[in-house]
């Protein structure tokens, strides 16, 4: 299965999509499909990019 995360780049927001308990991450790397994440709930998670789509985040400037 492709890498569904391949676009992810350090520093962009995300969430976990069966996690949302972990609230937003800000990625760390993203290396050979593996995407480590900082969880602002849970902390520091490394995450196999060919079985989970993390779901970008889009801050709006008007919150």
């Amino acid at each position: 299965m492709d890498d569904l995360n391949a676009f992810l780049e350090p520093g962009m927001l995300v969430r976990h999509p069966d996690r949302p308990d972990w609230g937003t991450g800000q990625v760390q790397s993203n290396i050979g499909g593996k995407i480590t994440v900082n969880f602002r709930e849970e902390g520091k998670v490394v995450i196999n990019g060919s079985r989970v789509m993390l779901l970008p985040v889009i801050e709006n400037e008007s919150d």
